[in-house]
C-alpha cells in the first residue's frame, strides 16, 4: 500500500500528543508526514516544520492556509491529523472536510456542544472520513473483551465499572505557566468539562465500546479541588444504561500516586472481565463457580480479534503507542477503501468517529448539568 500523504495541525516541537500521533502514523509505514501547520503562531509553526524536516513551502502559518493550499496541489495531503486544544477541533476539521481531505482528530470532539453539532453537519456533507482517536479502544485485550461480551460469554450485562485516575493536576501547575495544564483548565479552550472532558470521555467511551451499551441517564458530582481552578478535576458519575445495566465512572486528575490508571470491569449474569491500561496485555476473566483465568495477549485463549491488532511475540509488552498505531493503520485501510469507491460506513469498521464524538460531548454536557443541580439524574 502506498503511503498516505499526511498533514498535521498542531503538534509542534514541544507538544507531547503531536509526537505520539507522528510515531503512531509511522509504526506500520502507512503514512508520510508532508505538510503541517504545527503551531498557532506562524514563526513557531515554521520552526517546528523545519525541525521535522518538512519542505518549508509546506510548513504553513495556519490551518486555513494549509487547507486551501494543499487542496490545490496534485500531490496534496490526503489526510490530516488535528492535535490541537479542543476549541480548534471544529474549525480545523471543517476546513479540511469541505475540501474532501480525511480527518483524524484527537478527542474530545470539540469544546462546545454547538460546535459538535456543526461538525456533525460538516461530516455528513463531506465525502471524507472523520476519525476520532479514542486510542484505548484499539488495545488487543479490549478488542477481545468486546468480542467476548458480544458473544454472551459473561451473560446479560448487569454492572459496568470504569475509573481513570491521574495525579498530575494535584497542584495548580497551570498557575506557573505549564502549557498542558493551562489550556486543559481553561474553559475557553477546553470546554465545559475539565477532567470530565479530558479523561472522563475516554473512560465513558471505553465502557460503551466494550459493553456494547449506550448510556440512558446519569447523575454526576463534579468538583474542583485546585484553588481557583475553573473546571472540574474530579468527577463521580452514576450511570444507567439502555437495557437496565448499571454503572459507575470515576475520573480524577488529583489522585496522588496514580499516573494513568484507566481500569474497566464488566459483569454479567454468568461472569466478569477486568482490564487495566497500565498492565494492558492481560484480561482477567471470571465465571461464576469456576476458578478465574488470565488471558494473555498472545497466549492460550487469546482471540483473533486480539491477534489482529498485535505485532510482537508474547512477553513483549504492547501498549499506548501501538494502540494509537492500530487506529492509524485502520484509518489508512479505511481511507484507501473509500478512495477505491467503498462506502464510508462500511470502511470505518470499529474506528471511532462522529457518533462516538457526539456521545462523549453528550456525556460531558449531562455531567455538568447534573452536577449543577445537586447530582440530579439527567437524560443522555
Amino acid at each position: 500500500m502506498a503511503r498516505i500523504r499526511l498533514g498535521m495541525v498542531g503538534g509542534g516541537a514541544d507538544a507531547f500528543i503531536g509526537g505520539v500521533h507522528r510515531i503512531a502514523s509511522r509504526i506500520d509505514d502507512r503514512f508520510e508526514l508532508v505538510a503541517g501547520a504545527l503551531s498557532s503562531t506562524p514563526e513557531k509553526a515554521r520552526k517546528s516544520g523545519e525541525a521535522l524536516g518538512l519542505d518549508p513551502a509546506r510548513s504553513y502559518g495556519s490551518f486555513a492556509e494549509m487547507a486551501e493550499a494543499e487542496a490545490t496541489r496534485a500531490d496534496g495531503i490526503e489526510a490530516v491529523s488535528i492535535v490541537t486544544p479542543n476549541h480548534v477541533h471544529y474549525p480545523a476539521a471543517k476546513a479540511f472536510l469541505e475540501r474532501g481531505i480525511h480527518v483524524i482528530c484527537d478527542k474530545p470532539l470539540t469544546s462546545t456542544w454547538e460546535d459538535a453539532q456543526a461538525l456533525e453537519q460538516a461530516v455528513a456533507a463531506s465525502d471524507a472520513l472523520f476519525i476520532l482517536t479514542h486510542n484505548y479502544s484499539a488495545y488487543p485485550m479490549i478488542r477481545q473483551a468486546r468480542e467476548m461480551v458480544a458473544a454472551g460469554e459473561i451473560g446479560a450485562l448487569r454492572v459496568v465499572q470504569v475509573e481513570y485516575p491521574q495525579d498530575w493536576l494535584t497542584e495548580t501547575i497551570e498557575a506557573g505557566g505549564d502549557k498542558q495544564a493551562s489550556w486543559r483548565t481553561d474553559p475557553a479552550r477546553s470546554g465545559a468539562g475539565g477532567a470530565t472532558g479530558d479523561i472522563g470521555t475516554h473512560a465513558y467511551n471505553l465502557a460503551c465500546f466494550v459493553s456494547g451499551l449506550e448510556g440512558a441517564e446519569l447523575a454526576a458530582d463534579l468538583h474542583s479541588f485546585g484553588a481557583g481552578r475553573a473546571l472540574d478535576d474530579n468527577g463521580h458519575v452514576l450511570l444507567r444504561f439502555n437495557g437496565g445495566a448499571r454503572g459507575m465512572l470515576w475520573c480524577s486528575q488529583v489522585a496522588p500516586g496514580n499516573e494513568n490508571a484507566l481500569r474497566l470491569r464488566v459483569y454479567g449474569e454468568k461472569g466478569g472481565l477486568e482490564w487495566a491500561q497500565e498492565d494492558p496485555n492481560y484480561l482477567h476473566h471470571g465465571l461464576l463457580g469456576q476458578p478465574p483465568r488470565l488471558i494473555r495477549r498472545n497466549g492460550a485463549g487469546a482471540s483473533a480479534a486480539a491477534g489482529a491488532v498485535s505485532r510482537i511475540p508474547g512477553g513483549h509488552p504492547e501498549g499506548y503507542l501501538e494502540a494509537f498505531a492500530n487506529l492509524y493503520t485502520e484509518a489508512a485501510e479505511a481511507i484507501r477503501a473509500v478512495q477505491a469507491g467503498g462506502a464510508r460506513g462500511e470502511a470505518m469498521g470499529l474506528l471511532p468517529g462522529i457518533g462516538e464524538g457526539l456521545a462523549g460531548m453528550r456525556f460531558v454536557r449531562a455531567c455538568v448539568q447534573s452536577s449543577a443541580t445537586n447530582a440530579a439524574w439527567v437524560a443522555l
